[in-house]
């Protein structure tokens, strides 16, 4: 299973959806997530990928971590785990 497959698996267990209507253009917003499904998201993505996300759930623009999509979600997760194998 790919970084984005995994991901995305991650996300629709948060939404509660299948994993065919997460889209790369998915905002957590529209599918239903809200600000505990996205800790719960983060801390998941956490574990399944042995990364620490530098997120700031009081503000998140002041983040790293760019959560504005699926498709931003999942550069992020394949850049830290990328850092952590250099």
């Amino acid at each position: 299973m790919t970084i984005k497959d995994r991901v995305i698996a991650i996300i629709a267990e948060q939404a509660v959806l299948d994993v065919a209507d997460v889209t790369m253009d998915s905002t957590l917003e529209s599918l239903g997530i809200d600000s505990l499904g996205l800790v719960e998201s983060i801390f998941a993505i956490e574990e399944a990928f042995d990364v620490s996300v530098p997120f700031n759930a009081n503000d998140p623009s002041q983040s790293d971590f760019d959560i504005s999509s699926v498709a931003s979600i999942i550069a992020a997760v394949e850049k830290l785990v990328a850092e952590q194998h250099a």
